[in-house]
């Protein structure tokens, strides 16, 4: 790509800017995914979690 045209396109991303005055967001890249994990896993980890602290809870019970 030549200077000029990688100038001339970069110019174009930026004039958008200048009629926002002040309401530039941060970055220009789109956001796909919003969680870094997928739902099931968090949703395993939840229940792994969960589980082992009833299971902790129950034992403690039975003990006492």
């Amino acid at each position: 790509m030549a200077p000029k045209q990688r100038m001339r396109i970069a110019n174009e991303k930026a004039s958008k800017n200048v009629t926002l005055r002040g309401n530039v967001p941060k970055t220009t890249k789109q956001e796909n995914e919003k969680y870094p994990v997928g739902p099931w896993l968090l949703a395993l980890f939840v229940f792994v979690v969960c589980g082992s602290a009833i299971f902790q809870i129950i034992q403690s019970i039975r003990m006492a």
